[in-house]
């Protein structure tokens, strides 16, 4: 019964880990997007002096700096396919604070020239896509990530944030439309997500689109609500039809232990306490089944996570706390099963009639 209460836990912890990882992933690829607020002007260049006022005047928080880039487009690797993925084009002082923003412990190689060709990307994007220093980003061959001349790397930098990143006059000069956008950085993380809701709330409806991760946060947990809901009811009838199989077990089991329990009773073990133990006892099996069935699935997906995600630099937690909540019902329910599957045995249990067959 623990090996069946082992695989249970490790097919249910599996799958909810594995199912979690592409929020997360959503979550870590665009996680640079948590450092500023993005707004673009809509396409009407008019608008970009009209949004820096009125955002850095009427801000809740502190502005640090304000930064003017241009973006172009790409692509990134993920375990459900491509994902669309930005390409920023700053000044050199500019990235240079974007990096430092981004918690970049070193750079290998070196920053973009001015109006070159060039792209530095960040330690997790060299290797999702497998680049080295050298390598093309972008080029005009690729249509997920089209340029004009081909865009090579410069640099790698050492940080956890995905970061594709080339100066400003290149993306000017050969990108369209030639439309600057806005980034506004608050000092610190927790004002930043004050600044972010604000400006979102005030600039709604304007020619103004906004781009804060908070956004993100909602618009992840919105887009996997209906999967979630189909993945609670799998494993609902997966819980279920576990609790019938172990019930049936169970009752084979202490079918074959009815010598044993009319012999105890005969000999002064009194029916409450004949359940006790038999309960104790399927606890104690569940509990230890459950906690094998964990760290089997830790294991599992430790070696998925080493083997497959680890290299493309895909995000997976092993030991995953929704994924530890879901396992919860498997014992739970096996064991209500079990607890009444013993009653219904004991209720019209008579011990000399078993005690007299025995001898007989």
């Amino acid at each position: 019964m623990a090996g069946v209460i082992v695989l249970s836990v490790l097919l249910v912890g599996g799958i909810v880990a594995l199912m979690n990882s592409i929020p997360l992933s959503i979550r870590t690829t665009y996680s640079y997007s948590r450092h500023y607020l993005a707004v673009s002007p809509r396409g009407d260049p008019s608008m970009i002096d009209v949004i820096r006022d009125r955002v850095t005047e009427g801000s809740p928080v502190p502005i640090e700096r304000v930064i003017l880039c241009r973006a172009s487009g790409s692509t990134v690797r993920s375990i459900v396919g491509k994902w669309p993925f930005v390409v920023i084009g700053l000044s050199r002082p500019d990235m240079e604070f974007l990096l430092e923003r981004s918690r970049t412990t070193a750079l290998e190689g070196r920053l973009p020239n001015v109006g070159a060709p060039e792209a530095v990307i960040s330690q997790p994007v060299a290797k999702n896509l497998n680049l080295r220093i050298g390598d093309v980003l972008l080029g005009p061959k690729r249509d997920e990530g089209y340029s004009p001349k081909d865009v090579r790397v410069v640099g790698i930098a050492h940080t956890d944030d995905w970061l594709m990143l080339n100066d400003i006059e290149y993306q000017r000069e050969n990108h369209f439309p030639p439309i600057d956008n806005l980034l506004f950085f608050a000092k610190s993380e927790a004002e930043q997500g004050r600044l972010d809701r604000w400006a979102v709330a005030q600039l709604k409806g304007e020619r103004a689109q906004t781009f804060a991760y908070f956004e993100l946060e909602k618009d992840t947990d919105e887009m996997f609500d209906t999967l979630y809901m189909i993945l609670n009811t799998v494993i609902g009838l997966l819980v279920i039809v576990i609790a019938m199989v172990m019930a049936m077990l169970m009752n084979i089991y202490q079918s074959q232990r009815m010598v044993e329990f009319g012999l105890l009773q005969a000999i002064g073990f009194t029916k409450k306490r004949l359940v006790r133990k038999v309960i104790a006892e399927a606890a104690w099996v569940m509990a230890c089944g459950w906690v094998l069935g964990l760290l089997v699935a830790g294991g599992f997906l430790f070696a998925i996570k080493a083997l497959i995600f680890d290299p493309k630099a895909y995000a997976l937690e092993p030991f995953d706390l929704a994924a530890l909540l879901y396992t919860l019902p498997i014992p739970v329910m096996i064991l209500s099963a079990a607890v009444a599957t013993v009653l219904l045995r004991f209720r019209g249990f008579d011990p000399v009639a078993v005690v007299e067959r025995r001898i007989v």
